[in-house]
């Protein structure tokens, strides 16, 4: 019974992060936003230390990957999915938030490296964004499961 949970969540989330290079998968929202009034933010975006924080458990207990879509904000709920659009090219991807973070005033969201990449934002460090909040993963979601994939390409859950 938890494995068909579990598989069932994991699909509805889109396994959060693919192999490298792979387009993310569009995130199916749980929770009408209007029901809990997340709005739209502008501000500025960093990343994470690719090596520093690789493996440490984030905000939902679940350890870092610097390959996944992850993403902290101070003021989104954990398990968050939003869409990300860098102000300075139009390029939007889509993260899901597990972190607590940035602790550096004028920051709204730090990325993964991966989406920093595809965002166009690695070399600049620090780009505004616009953080649009597309809905809300199910509570069994935001922590409790979690699905990465491993260099060989398979999916692994916990």
């Amino acid at each position: 019974m938890r494995a068909r949970i579990a598989f069932r969540v994991l699909a509805l989330f889109g396994l959060l992060a693919g192999p490298a290079g792979a387009e993310l998968p569009a995130i199916a929202p749980h929770v009408a936003l209007g029901a809990v009034g997340l709005q739209v933010q502008r501000g500025l975006a960093s990343y994470y230390h690719p090596e520093i924080f690789t493996g440490r458990p984030m905000a939902n207990g679940v350890p870092f990957d610097p390959m996944s879509n992850a993403a902290a904000s101070l003021t989104l709920p954990l398990g968050t999915v939003a869409d990300v659009t860098n102000l300075r090219n139009g390029v939007t991807r889509r993260v899901v938030i597990q972190d607590r973070g940035p602790f550096v005033e004028g920051r709204i969201i730090d990325l993964s490296p991966r989406v920093a990449d595809e965002l166009g934002m690695r070399r600049a460090g620090v780009v505004p964004v616009e953080v649009r909040p597309v809905g809300l993963l199910p509570n069994r979601a935001r922590g409790e499961w979690s699905a990465s994939w491993g260099a060989d390409g398979q999916m692994s859950s916990r």
